[in-house]
């Protein structure tokens, strides 16, 4: 099938957090936005067909998972990530971040410590202080253009810690961990009995020649000590149904879970929910590979323009995902300076670094998922605003 990736879609005016929500988080409404980790391109035409044919029915009454839920998940995970898992592993939750808060409230109490590593997706720790737990920062290292994992200190850091939460594939750098590194992350966390939770949200996103390794795949240990959740979400567009799963291999943490989940009602979905991830998995394979390399072009382009014109500024290549995090620490700005810059120079929305932990400050986490035309015009506002600063 003929995909148009390049077609501009008018997403104002429908509640897009990205789009509409703007002027809550800048306080004005005409700045382009890169930002949110949703992409402007049309959602993966098998789930539109899939809803659009089940509302067609016109009752919408109580549900539960379709057949297809459970069997396309297992079947996906092993073609497309050659894990080998049983439906009896799965557990239904409403989206990744509140299934992170319910591992938390599951498997650790008030004042726990719980290991995350920055930069990295605010809601790691900012969902868990706000229950009640102390967050352990063991920063990635920064090197060659690349985040890699200071072992000697993530060994040390973990002790004492009930929880350690993995981001694989990393946001916001984009980095796709090795199964030789996982499997050092589990052998250390399953010495120290802590379990691990990884955030493997854009696990489908992995670019080539890159592939992803889910965590509980890459070894025994890692297996038996941890919770991982996935979703079809980023990768299809279709964050806005809140479908997510865990994958839970241990019977004894699987059963742990399904009870706290069982008890608040937490693991029931809504009827897309279930209905979205089958048509995804079922039928999105070639649309998601076709997507992949337009991303793949996007980020190219995105780097070639950088080089060329605004070479105070570079990108950390992802490996994974739509999402580039932009080095701007040579532009020698200070955190309101940057801000000025992209805001009121550039008129762009991105994510600041700082945002990410501490150690994200001078950098900016731009969105490439939209066409490249947009992303051009992104770019082109950026490069002028640079340009001012001398």
């Amino acid at each position: 099938m003929n995909y148009n990736f390049d077609e501009i879609i008018d997403r104002s005016g429908t509640d897009s957090v990205k789009w509409d929500g703007v002027e809550a988080g800048w306080g004005r409404n005409d700045l382009m936005p890169m930002w949110v980790a949703d992409m402007d391109f049309r959602t993966a035409p098998c789930v539109i067909e899939a809803l659009k044919k089940r509302l067609e029915h016109e009752v919408l009454g109580y549900t539960m998972p379709c057949k297809e839920w459970g069997e396309s998940i297992v079947r996906w995970l092993k073609e497309r990530h050659d894990w080998a898992v049983t439906e009896r592993m799965l557990i239904f939750t409403p989206g990744i971040v509140r299934g992170l808060a319910f591992a938390i409230h599951c498997f650790t109490e008030k004042a726990d410590k719980v290991m995350v590593m920055p930069p990295v997706y605010p809601p790691f720790f900012s969902v868990t202080q706000r229950t009640g737990r102390e967050v352990v920062f063991s920063p990635l290292q920064l090197k060659d253009g690349r985040y890699e994992i200071d072992f000697e200190r993530f060994a040390h850091d973990v002790r004492g810690c009930k929880l350690v939460i993995l981001c694989n594939p990393h946001n916001p750098g984009g980095r796709v961990w090795t199964r030789e590194e996982l499997a050092r992350i589990a052998d250390i966390c399953y010495e120290n009995g802590t379990p691990v939770v990884s955030d493997e949200i854009h696990a489908d996103l992995t670019l080539p020649p890159y592939k992803h390794v889910p965590f509980a795949s890459a070894s025994e240990r890692a297996r038996m000590n941890s919770l991982v959740f996935m979703s079809p979400s980023k990768a299809f567009n279709m964050a806005g149904l809140a479908s997510s799963y865990a994958v839970i291999e241990n019977e004894e943490i699987c059963e742990r879970f399904r009870q706290y989940m069982e008890a608040g009602e937490f693991c029931a979905g809504h009827l897309f929910a279930y209905l979205s991830v089958a048509a995804a998995y079922n039928g999105g394979g070639e649309w998601l590979d076709r997507l992949l390399a337009y991303i793949g072009e996007n980020i190219d382009f995105t780097e070639s323009y950088l080089r060329e014109h605004i070479p105070g500024i570079s990108a950390i290549r992802p490996q994974a995902s739509f999402l580039v995090f932009l080095d701007c620490r040579g532009l020698g700005l200070n955190r309101e300076e940057l801000h000025r810059l992209f805001v009121e120079d550039a008129r762009l929305a991105l994510n600041e670094g700082s945002t990410f932990g501490r150690e994200g400050e001078g950098f900016m986490r731009l969105n490439v998922g939209c066409p490249r035309a947009v992303l051009r015009q992104a770019l082109e506002r950026l490069a002028k605003a640079v340009a001012g600063l001398s």
